[in-house]
């Protein structure tokens, strides 16, 4: 067994007992699982990359389990925590995706999936903004930067994908079409009255937004490092 495999195969075992105890309204250790997933999938990551991190991608996983500690503690000021640490992780993924990516250039028969993409995009944007900010405070605006930064990292994925068709396009599509997901069930969450079935699908997202998120950082440093071997 490579070294790496054990933490994955705890990663995936936390994220399965998440789904049990979500289903079963166990939520104490529903949190107990939860808090093992970040852990884990970074401890994949750090083998799987021979313990060499770069500055951004530490950052990111950084502010990844500050703003998954805000949400498991569940305290007066966590939603807002969560929210402008994942704000800060997204503003650094974008900042990964424009420095490390090439142009997006659009051909014809790209035109009708991007504006499909960019209706999609829009109409998400402002329908779960306007579900969140009914309830009026003094933080509208930090929602507002967070859901057009979401956006635009998100039509920056899904456009890259559609123009290059690469795997690792494909990676950022997943990751994001992920936290898309996980950030609106979490309204939901708040909007509707308590369901199972929207926590469970919140969680099992975001989750699922951690691994895609260690892929694409593998992927892009075993690029990386062909084109060293090649050079």
């Amino acid at each position: 067994m490579k070294a790496n495999k054990p933490s994955l195969i705890l990663f995936f075992l936390a994220l399965v007992l998440t789904i049990i105890f979500d289903w079963t309204e166990q939520d104490f250790l529903a949190t107990y699982s939860k808090a093992i997933v970040l852990p884990s999938i970074f401890i994949y990551f750090l083998i799987s990359r021979q313990f060499k991190i770069r500055k951004i991608e530490g950052l990111i996983f950084l502010f990844c389990f500050i703003g998954n500690v805000f949400d498991l503690m569940d305290v007066e000021i966590s939603e807002i925590g969560g929210v402008i640490c994942f704000l800060i992780v997204y503003l650094l993924l974008f900042r990964l995706f424009i420095t490390e990516h090439q142009k997006i250039k659009l051909k014809k028969k790209d035109i009708l999936p991007v504006s499909i993409v960019i209706i999609f995009i829009v109409y998400l944007l402002i329908s779960v903004l306007a579900m969140k900010l009914d309830n009026l405070d003094n933080y509208n605006f930090i929602y507002v930067i967070y859901g057009i930064v979401l956006s635009v990292i998100s039509y920056f994925s899904f456009v890259s994908y559609i123009t290059k068709g690469t795997f690792i396009t494909l990676l950022m599509s997943l990751m994001m079409m992920s936290y898309i997901l996980s950030d609106i069930f979490y309204i939901f969450n708040q909007y509707f009255s308590y369901s199972v079935v929207l926590v469970l699908i919140q969680d099992i997202t975001q989750i699922l937004a951690y691994y895609f998120m260690v892929e694409y950082f593998l992927e892009k440093a075993k690029r990386k490092k062909k084109r060293i071997v090649i050079q």
